[in-house]
């Protein structure tokens, strides 16, 4: 078990790891988008009250979702970077934010177009579930300030796992809005109590895009981790040794 854990902690090893890892996830990502979209848009009736514009939902509630999972992904590193040092831990926090800041815009504007025709305007300030949404995006995009700004990267580190830390204040806040406080934005849906409120063939869709984004985030984490960790292990002698093989490190 040790030997694992020390082995998943060691860049080279990780490195290899994230390029095996990347088709398992990309595979299964295209896949199961491919089929939330066309049983989305195609095969689930429209909502008796919303129409079709509902059916953005594919796209929003994964974004929406992965916004919130991607920062505790970088809560999560962070913590364990400052806890037992692993260096490794950190890169990953640095390669999740911009892909949870580009997840996190997804979700806004998509949310924006599903505000229009629902409650008659773009932006509702007076919103909790809108305004935390938004107050995490700025998160993301000071953590990523935060990170370029200090030179240092053992700093840099330290500085943005922090961050990343008392961030997830907002997170708790972004999930249970809805339930604390009165909000334009629709209550939970898929885990509320008494099951799942849609139709089977609304929410086969929804789940399939779930889990296509989520892989498709892995995905994508994996390919970030990779540039990551060439960045900061630049100057050892297992990138050089890479570099010079024949396969040049694929």
């Amino acid at each position: 078990m040790w030997k694992f854990f020390h082995q998943l902690a060691s860049p080279p090893h990780f490195y290899r790891l994230a390029a095996t890892l990347m088709p398992w996830l990309a595979v299964p990502a295209l896949l199961l988008i491919a089929y939330g979209t066309y049983a989305g848009l195609f095969l689930a009736s429209p909502d008796y009250q919303q129409g079709d514009a509902f059916r953005i939902i594919y796209v929003h509630v994964p974004s929406a979702y992965l916004s919130m999972m991607a920062y505790m992904f970088m809560a999560i590193s962070g913590a364990i970077g400052l806890i037992w040092r692993l260096k490794l831990a950190h890169a990953v926090g640095a390669a999740a934010a911009p892909l949870g800041a580009a997840f996190t815009f997804l979700a806004l504007v998509t949310g924006s177009i599903w505000g229009r025709p629902m409650w008659g305007t773009w932006w509702e300030w007076g919103d909790p579930r809108l305004t935390s949404e938004l107050i995490l995006l700025f998160l993301y995009f000071g953590y990523m300030a935060l990170r370029s700004s200090i030179d240092d990267t053992a700093k840099a580190d330290k500085a943005c796992a922090v961050l990343a830390l008392v961030g997830v204040v907002n997170v708790v806040v972004v999930h249970y809005s809805v339930e604390w406080w009165s909000s334009l934005h629709q209550g939970q849906t898929l885990m509320k109590k008494g099951g799942p409120g849609m139709d089977a063939d609304m929410l086969y869709p929804l789940l399939a895009m779930i889990l296509g984004f989520t892989f498709l985030f892995g995905a994508l984490l994996a390919r970030r981790i990779r540039t990551e960790v060439l960045y900061r292990e630049r100057r050892t002698r297992w990138v050089r040794e890479m570099i010079l093989s024949p396969e040049g490190g694929r």
